[in-house]
């Protein structure tokens, strides 16, 4: 997964962290956790705010 993939990525911290609400989640937070991902190969230092609010926002749509 890149940077790109944010549904990807929203629908893998779902399973990750299911008892975790995403509206909550720090942008600090979040990157750490989608760095660990399994699946995640990007360069860490290519995320920004814009990219992290997108995941947050599909991680949310996942959990409704």
């Amino acid at each position: 997964m890149k940077w790109t993939d944010t549904l990807d990525i929203a629908i893998e911290l779902y399973e990750n962290h299911p008892d975790v609400d995403p509206q909550y989640v720090r942008y600090t937070d979040m990157h750490a956790w989608v760095v660990a991902l399994e699946d995640f190969d990007d360069n860490p230092e290519n995320s920004n705010e814009r990219i992290l609010e997108a995941i947050q926002m599909a991680w949310i749509d996942e959990t409704k």
